[in-house]
């Protein structure tokens, strides 16, 4: 049913002021000499006027007509019939072509809107792929990031034990020097000890030569035995000296292995930093893809919406039965 709106009386005017221009009755010609109306009322309408038309077609004139002018008549009503006819035929050529070309835009457009849209799936498609390896990357980096740290903090760890090694090596160098230095304070006042003996015992040589030969060998025997002492002594710090050189051995030998896990620890430091500058320059590859995707996605969306745009201002053709 039509709509309110454009009569039927409305747009069968139009078609009789078209048919006198000369020009094929459509939905179209008829909306452009009424100015306005819906396309589907004006089609109920051009339909209607045509089923009218072929049930006109065939009435029989009056039978009160006199002979010759219901010949005359009927041979002009024939012509007009045939006239019709071709023109009924012309217009119907007309809107099949019209049809066909108004399908044929619509096939275009659809398979254009196809078309886009698989486009658009794929870019969606690579653009989830992308975000994807975007994440595992930024993983990676977080991970790469906290083992970093890991490696910092035992490096500190280590440079702060090996500062303590060298407290410690320091301060038993120093003890060994402490130690040297009253070794020889204590040998020197030895031998200070036994030089002013000998010298008294000089002064006293002249009273008694028996006396100072006991005194003499007295002081024999007594440096015998300061120096049998002062060796023992001697042997003693020796051994302990030895004992504190190992000592120092052994920490210079575990100071040159935590150098040598400390240049490891830096080595490794340095191919991680390696590592996640290349895994960030990766990122940062990825960001510029991911940042041509989206202008690919938003440009495709463009031309989707314009295609839209276009497909709705496509007028849709007239339905005709």
């Amino acid at each position: 049913m039509a709509r309110n709106g454009i009569q039927y009386e409305d747009v069968q005017r139009a078609i009789e002021t078209l048919i006198q221009r000369g020009d094929a009755p459509s939905v179209q010609r008829i909306r452009d000499v009424l100015g306005t109306g819906s396309f589907t009322t004006i089609s109920d309408h051009l339909r209607e006027w045509r089923n009218r038309r072929e049930e006109n077609r065939d009435t029989p004139l009056p039978q009160n007509i006199p002979e010759r002018l219901q010949d005359a008549l009927l041979g002009l009503w024939q012509q007009a019939q045939e006239e019709a006819y071709e023109g009924l035929e012309f217009y119907r050529r007309q809107a099949d072509d019209s049809i066909k070309e108004a399908r044929s835009h619509t096939d275009q457009a659809n398979r254009r809107s196809e078309d886009t849209q698989q486009r658009l799936e794929a870019l969606g498609e690579r653009l989830d792929a992308t975000i994807a390896r975007l994440e595992e990357k930024s993983s990676l980096l977080a991970h790469s990031d906290s083992e970093l740290n890991q490696l910092r903090t035992q490096l500190e760890e280590r440079e702060h034990r090996l500062g303590l090694r060298d407290t410690q090596i320091e301060q038993l160098s120093q003890e060994r020097d402490r130690q040297e230095r009253e070794h020889q304070k204590s040998i020197e006042e030895k031998e200070a000890a036994h030089r002013k003996r000998l010298a008294q015992e000089e002064a006293r040589h002249e009273t008694s030569e028996n006396r100072l030969m006991q005194l003499l060998d007295g002081a024999r025997n007594e440096k015998a035995e300061l120096e049998k002492q002062w060796r023992r002594q001697n042997s003693q710090l020796e051994e302990r000296l030895e004992r504190l050189n190992s000592q120092i051995e052994e920490k210079r030998r575990a100071l040159q292995e935590e150098e040598r896990q400390h240049r490891e620890l830096v080595l490794r430091t340095q191919q991680t930093e390696q590592q996640l500058n290349e895994t960030r320059a990766r990122n940062e590859r990825l960001e510029r893809d991911m940042e041509e995707n989206g202008k690919e996605l938003n440009r495709v969306r463009m031309e989707l919406r314009v295609l839209q745009e276009r497909l709705s201002r496509t007028p849709a053709p007239p339905f005709i039965y």
